[in-house]
């Protein structure tokens, strides 16, 4: 082994080529500072130190950049500094490569720190740590995580780099980036470097205080005229069976209700107190609340239907599951309404808004929206039930009338078992006054039949599907999207033609 001394320099670094040993040339100017020439004439800058009776030999790291011999000699200086105080700098080096990254932080942040947290909130924090935050900062070790570190995070999840395709208008996969999911993404990362703090993993948290982009106000609310159309929309597909029978009760059950999306597709039987006119919720966004009901709403939990052995008042197309799906239909029924930059969220907003002008204080709408952070609740909680029930009738009756909908008067003592809406029955869309079609003309009853349904007891099947098309051996019917419907008074009038053929035929 060579002991050569020389002050390394990049003209003598250039200088030096292989010959098949493996060399050192040492610094004349820094006392074990030198650099290694490898047999295949690689190149490494090292120091040779002393410690603890122990000699030592630490890389620095390898010629080119960021190491020069200036830069690689000043670094041999800082570590000599360092052994002065009794640190070893190889020791440090072995204790850092045992260090948790963020990627190991995050499992630990999701597995123990959330474990009580809503679902809702895990997949919201596990989308944003595995869709955005690892793909930028997964393989930095915790303690080297810098303000700037997060700074940047935020710029380039808002500039799109850790953007996927999403479909748009349909239910968003949670992988798109943009400014909003930054501003999640600062929060999460903030609460993970909150438990490495209180983990004694790092001294310090520096997402704390990291300017977020100003959210925007995503309030949306819905006029009365826009509630007429919206009636409209939900109306005909409801008459014309376009729609899934329950996603038109959630949604009708949203508006009428002013709660949460989930509240209302997670809905179960035994949640409903029909007596008292309010659903007793076990879970929600704020805990536990009851909802108290006008009878629009009321009357719409009557009208679904019960499948047997599912719980849910809005079954799901599996067999004990509940609709989930709700925004690819909301989509189609905005678009009919010409309400295309309504979300259903709005909906909430919207029952908020009637309620401010039918003349309700921001203290009764809050407490029927459960609103409860601290300072409301300790506003509200003195309320009686009664101020709460007749603003949700006031405010669910309005709203019904915009919407077009019939509203009755219920009995604030029904019986939970008994029907309180046996009258409404005989008002059902099904007898209401002709309707007038372009194709089948005047059509007594609304409700419209599936072509597979009656074919096997009218005898005919159905041939190319159109838009509108003369069956050459059945009535007229129409194609709705995927479905071909015909109006019952058509099947009834063909019906009794097939019948006389059938028994002109026989004789």
């Amino acid at each position: 082994m060579s002991t050569e001394r020389v002050r390394i320099t990049k003209r003598i670094v250039d200088g030096l080529s292989a010959d098949g040993t493996d060399r050192f040339l040492w610094d004349s100017d820094v006392i074990g500072f030198g650099l290694r020439i490898s047999p295949a004439g690689k190149l490494v800058y090292v120091l040779q130190y002393r410690i603890e009776g122990r000699q030592r030999r630490f890389k620095i790291g390898p010629h080119g950049s960021p190491w020069t011999p200036e830069s690689a000699r000043t670094e041999a200086l800082s570590l000599l500094g360092k052994i002065v105080d009794g640190i070893d700098p190889q020791q440090e080096k072995i204790a850092e490569r045992k260090e948790l990254t963020l990627e190991d932080l995050s499992e630990i942040y999701l597995n123990e720190t959330l474990f009580t947290a809503k679902d809702s909130s895990v997949r919201q924090a596990r989308n944003n740590i595995e869709n955005h935050i690892l793909p930028l900062l997964g393989k930095k070790r915790v303690s080297k995580i810098e303000r700037s570190d997060v700074e940047q995070m935020l710029c380039d999840i808002a500039g799109g780099k850790t953007a996927r395709t999403v479909k748009k208008d349909i239910v968003r996969r949670g992988c798109a980036a943009g400014k909003g999911a930054a501003n999640q993404c600062v929060t999460t990362i903030s609460a993970m470097l909150g438990v490495a703090v209180e983990r004694k993993l790092r001294a310090d948290n520096p997402a704390i205080g990291v300017r977020k982009f100003p959210g925007r106000k995503m309030e949306r609310f819905l006029s009365p005229a826009e509630l007429a159309r919206l009636g409209e929309a939900l109306a005909a597909a409801a008459s014309l069976g376009v729609e899934s029978q329950f996603a038109i009760a959630a949604l009708r059950l949203l508006i009428l209700t002013g709660c949460r999306k989930n509240e209302i597709l997670k809905l179960k039987h035994n949640h409903i107190d029909r007596y008292h006119r309010c659903l007793r919720l076990p879970d929600s966004k704020t805990g536990a609340k009851v909802v108290h009901l006008g009878a629009p709403a009321m009357r719409i939990i009557a009208m679904v239907p019960t499948v047997e052995g599912n719980s849910y008042l809005l079954p799901g197309k599996k067999d004990g599951t509940h609709v989930t799906d709700l925004q690819a239909v909301w989509v189609r029924i905005r678009k009919t309404a010409g309400l295309d930059d309504v979300r259903i969220h709005d909906l909430r907003h919207s029952f908020a808004s009637i309620g401010a002008a039918t003349g309700d204080s921001m203290l009764i709408i809050g407490a029927l929206l459960g609103h409860r952070s601290a300072k409301t609740t300790e506003r509200y909680t003195h309320l009686s039930d009664h101020p709460l029930k007749s603003a949700a009738e006031r405010i669910s009756e309005e709203i019904a009338r915009c919407l077009g909908e019939a509203v009755e008067v219920l009995a604030a003592n029904d019986s939970a078992d008994a029907d309180p809406f046996a009258a409404f029955w005989e008002q059902s869309p099904d007898r209401g006054a002709p309707v007038s079609d372009p194709v089948l003309g005047a059509v007594i009853r609304t409700q419209w039949l599936d072509t597979r349904a009656a074919a096997a007891k009218l005898g005919f099947t159905v041939g190319t599907m159109q838009t509108y098309r003369w069956q050459g051996t059945g009535p007229a019917f129409r194609k709705i999207g995927r479905r071909v419907v015909y109006s019952a008074q058509a099947l009834e009038a063909w019906q009794g033609v097939h019948a006389e053929r059938t028994e002109s035929l026989a004789a």
